[in-house]
């Protein structure tokens, strides 16, 4: 009968469960779309409310 590997491997391939998850893709990209929304919004600001003859072109 034939042997399965997985039935040899050693004891320290536990298949990742000694690594941590790093999420600093993640925040990273939150950061940038919370950048843009700010942005995006203050541009909207001050062309709703200031005045200032900004003008949306679309």
């Amino acid at each position: 009968m034939a042997r399965s590997e997985t039935a040899h491997a050693g004891t320290d391939d536990v298949g990742g469960d000694g690594e941590e998850f790093d999420p600093i893709g993640t925040l990273t990209l939150i950061g940038i779309y919370f950048v843009i929304l700010v942005l995006a919004w203050v541009y909207i600001y001050y062309v709703e409310f200031l005045g200032r003859d900004l003008v949306v072109v679309g």
